[in-house]
C-alpha cells in the first residue's frame, strides 16, 4: 500500500514542471507544504478534463455513487487477481471489474504530485517506517491515481478525491519487506495516462512495476506515524539507505523550501480521524 507521501515542491516548480497552471480551486484551498500527506489532506494533482491545471482533491477515494464516505487511499491494479503479489505478474488488471474503481479508471484518471513516499514492512508497517525516492534526485514525480466526485447527501457538499494506484513490489520496496509500491509514472507516459482518449488498454498497460534501481529509501522516525506531525525533521535518516549513495542528501534538499524542523500540527481536511481503506 502507500498510505503516506510528501509533497513539499512549490506551486510555481510544479506548474513549470507539469506544464500547468494552479486552478482556481487550489488558489483557493492551497495544499501547504507537507511532509506528512495522509487520508483527509488536501494535494496537488492533474486530471484528464482539465489537463492544463493544478488542482487539490482530497487523499482518500469516495465514488460517486457512494452513500458515505469511504477514504479508500489505494486501488489494486491487479483487483481480486495476483493475491500472491508475485513481482512477474503479467496478467489482467482487475481493477476494471472493481465496483469502487471501474468508472473511475475509465473516465477519471489524475496525476498525483509527489516528491516522495512513506513506507514500511509488512508486518511492522509505519512502525519501521522509510523514507522512499527516486535515485536520480528528479522530483516531483507523478503518481498514477484515479479520482471521483462526491456529494453528502446531508450538505449538498461536493467533495473531490482520489486513490493512488498500487502495483508489485520493486527492489527497494522487496527489501524493505514490503509487497506493494505506488505506480509511478514515467514523464513521457504521464499526459498519456490522464487524456480520456487514451484507448483502455493502452492506459492499462502503463500499471507496471517500477524498474529495479529507480528508487532507494532510507529508516525515519516512527513518529511520521502520526498524521498530525509535519516538518522536515520527521524526514531525517536514523540509519543507512538501503542501497549506498554518496552523492545525494534528499532530507537536506527538502529543508531549502522552508519547512522547518518542527513538528507542528497539520490542519486537517474533512473527516481526518476516519479509518483509513485499501483493497488488501
Amino acid at each position: 500500500m502507500c498510505g503516506r507521501y510528501v509533497t513539499v515542491t512549490s506551486v510555481k516548480a510544479i506548474e513549470q514542471r507539469f506544464q500547468v497552471t494552479a486552478g482556481p480551486e487550489y488558489t483557493n484551498a492551497p495544499a501547504p507544504p507537507n511532509t506528512n500527506v495522509s487520508h483527509g489532506d488536501l494535494a496537488p494533482v492533474v486530471t484528464g478534463d482539465r489537463p492544463d491545471a493544478l488542482q487539490t482533491m482530497q487523499f482518500g477515494f469516495t465514488p460517486s455513487w457512494a452513500k458515505k464516505q469511504f477514504y479508500m487511499i489505494n486501488a489494486r491494479s491487479e483487483g481480486d487477481h495476483n493475491t500472491e503479489n508475485d513481482p512477474g505478474y503479467r496478467g489482467a488488471m482487475g481493477i476494471l471489474q472493481k465496483p469502487m474503481f471501474r468508472q473511475a479508471i475509465r473516465t477519471r484518471r489524475c496525476l498525483i504530485v509527489a516528491d516522495a513516499f512513506i513506507e514500511g514492512p509488512q508486518r511492522e508497517k509505519l512502525a519501521k517506517p522509510y523514507v522512499v525516492y527516486a535515485r536520480d534526485g528528479k522530483r516531483p514525480f507523478a503518481l498514477a491515481g484515479i479520482w471521483d466526485e462526491w456529494t453528502d447527501s446531508g450538505t449538498g457538499e461536493v467533495i473531490r478525491s482520489f486513490a493512488i494506484i498500487t502495483t508489485t513490489a520493486c527492489d527497494v520496496l522487496n527489501t524493505i519487506g514490503h509487497h506493494r509500491s505506488p505506480v509511478m509514472l514515467n514523464p513521457e507516459d504521464e499526459r498519456k495516462w490522464i487524456d480520456p482518449a487514451t484507448p483502455l488498454n493502452d492506459a492499462t498497460s502503463l500499471l507496471r512495476p517500477i524498474p529495479d534501481g529507480t528508487l532507494n529509501a532510507y529508516p525515519i522516525d516512527p513518529a511520521i506515524k502520526n498524521p498530525r506531525l509535519n516538518g522536515t525533521s520527521l524526514l531525517q535518516p536514523t540509519g543507512q539507505r538501503v542501497f549506498p549513495e554518496y552523492d545525494f542528501e534528499l532530507h537536506q534538499s527538502l529543508e531549502m523550501f522552508g519547512m522547518g524542523e518542527s513538528r507542528a500540527r497539520k490542519i486537517r481536511g474533512r473527516g481526518a480521524e476516519a479509518d483509513q481503506g485499501s483493497l488488501f
